[in-house]
């Protein structure tokens, strides 16, 4: 194996012992040599990084670089790593940061209108996940929400123009009919009665996306 220069073994060191992805100027900074220089370090880097060669590889995410262990090391890592495990994100949970991540800012009144429940609970937790942060004032006085880094890292992201693209979801007849069911079911448990007869589309769209979530999550219009 070729030996890399010393300034890919430095920039490696530093990616080792920060906590979080490092930026270009940060790392150009502490090791004090030009753009072309520290560019050359790191494609060498990530040359000796290459996944399937390492147990350790180069990834940029949320505006960074970091280094990650190789998806092969998985099942072993967590076998030795085992402990209690941070609760997934609930359905409630995840909708409300759905929203807030294309949204943003976004306030609570808006998420809640979105929704049509309560976001109250949801966004408490995602702020203590660090998962969105305040992002300023809306012009009535309205916390604004944002997205963090973390949940940039979290989900592999690089920015958020990695972001799906919402408009390229185009759903068969199959699953418009089950989405609208879905969507009368829920309807029905919130409003403690069952649909009008022969409800048409239009009933659905009055629903709105929020009623997607599992009616059992949220009985009494109460957030997740």
């Amino acid at each position: 194996m070729t030996a890399m220069s010393e300034l890919a073994r430095t920039v490696e060191a530093l990616l080792f012992l920060a906590p979080e992805p490092v930026t270009f100027v940060a790392l150009r900074e502490a090791c004090e040599v030009s753009d072309d220089e520290l560019q050359d370090a790191v494609d060498e880097l990530k040359r000796a990084l290459e996944p399937g060669t390492r147990g350790l590889e180069l990834r940029e995410l949320a505006g960074g670089f970091t280094l990650a262990t190789s998806p092969d090391a998985e099942p072993a890592a967590r076998r030795l790593l085992a402990r209690p495990r941070t609760p997934p994100l609930t359905p409630a949970q995840a909708e409300t940061l759905s929203i807030v991540a294309y949204l943003q800012p976004v306030s609570r009144p808006e998420i809640a209108r979105i929704r049509g429940v309560s976001a109250d609970s949801a966004v408490t937790t995602l702020l203590e996940r660090g998962l969105i942060e305040e992002g300023g004032r809306s012009q009535f006085g309205a916390v604004l929400y944002r997205t963090t880094p973390l949940f940039l890292k979290l989900f592999g992201l690089k920015s958020l123009d990695e972001l799906p693209d919402p408009s390229r979801w185009d759903p068969t007849p199959d699953e418009e009919a089950e989405l609208r069911d879905r969507l009368l079911r829920a309807g029905e448990a919130r409003a403690g009665g069952p649909p009008p007869l022969g409800a048409g589309p239009e009933v659905v769209a009055s629903a709105g996306p929020a009623a997607v979530e599992p009616a059992s999550e949220d009985p009494v219009g109460a957030d997740g």
